[in-house]
């Protein structure tokens, strides 16, 4: 299926873009309008981009269907500063909730049965029960557009971080598992981050030799999967011959058939021996 974005319906693409780009992490924003009261509504274009200065964004888009926009933005507008509350596993249900279209003056912290404690130098409240909680202050706002689905990018600089002990490690660094994070999916999918991740080696700071590295026959095997080709190239050294013949040797492995080294290596690789795989391989 191809697409021209000019040539289809903006909530067709609206849907499209949403169930690809996930999952998308979730800026829980508390703001206040200039006659002090309180507004609270989740954000899933949101991400973190700079660590110094601190800055997050993250885009209240004009709603497609009437091309109005959300009470977030006018409250960025005017006031200058939002609280980004993190969600996680415990909370979002009321995130959730907090996202109904309340009249404006509206206070979803007591719809959503949420607990506004004061920040420290900013005036919206921040979210009690969330994991971690960003004071900030609006840098700018970017306009993308005018019409129904254009995004408004609000530039935040991170000016007082309050993180809960519970979710830090011995290290006093917050532990994936603990926090349990969640992350806005497609449609009315989110995901679980604790029940989601696995561990991803970096790439060595010497330098991995690569796929290119592999014999002709691994690169192009059946077996032998992408994520397999990745984790064999990430190492430092490519096992000498007599490294090779050691290991046949003491494993009794000879005359092996191409579909037997790939086998055996993909096996190996799931118990994290890539070293022998590499010997697999190499035979």
């Amino acid at each position: 299926m191809k697409l021209n974005p000019k040539d289809i319906e903006t909530a067709q693409l609206h849907s499209i873009m949403l169930g690809a780009v996930q999952p998308r992490p979730i800026a829980f924003a508390s703001t206040i309008d200039e006659n002090g009261k309180v507004n609270l509504s989740p954000y899933s274009f949101f991400n973190v981009f700079s660590a110094n200065p601190p800055v997050m964004i993250f885009s209240p888009a004009r709603r497609v269907r009437n091309n109005t926009v959300k009470h977030t933005l006018l409250n960025a507008k005017a006031t200058g500063e939002v609280v980004i509350n993190i969600v996680n596993y415990d909370i979002v249900q009321q995130m959730s909730l907090s996202s109904t279209e309340y009249a404006e003056g509206v206070n979803e912290f007591e719809k959503a049965g949420l607990t506004a404690i004061a920040s420290d130098i900013v005036a919206p409240p921040r979210v009690g029960e969330s994991p971690v909680q960003f004071e900030c202050k609006v840098k700018d706002i970017v306009e993308l557009g005018q019409e129904g689905g254009a995004g408004n990018l609000i530039i935040c600089e991170v000016v007082m971080v309050h993180v809960n002990d519970k979710v830090l490690d011995a290290d006093h660094k917050i532990d994936p598992f603990k926090i349990d994070t969640v992350a806005r999916m497609g449609g009315n999918w989110y995901c679980r981050s604790k029940d989601a991740m696995f561990e991803v080696a970096k790439p060595l700071s010497t330098l991995g030799v690569g796929v290119d590295a592999l014999p002709e026959h691994a690169r192009n095997s059946d077996i032998l999967t992408g994520n397999d080709l990745g984790k064999l190239g990430n190492i430092e050294k490519i096992p000498e011959k007599e490294e090779v013949l050691a290991f046949a040797k003491a494993e009794q492995l000879f005359n092996l058939s191409t579909t037997d080294k790939h086998n055996g290596a993909k096996e190996l690789i799931a118990r994290g021996e890539i070293l022998n795989a590499w010997n697999y391989l190499l035979l």
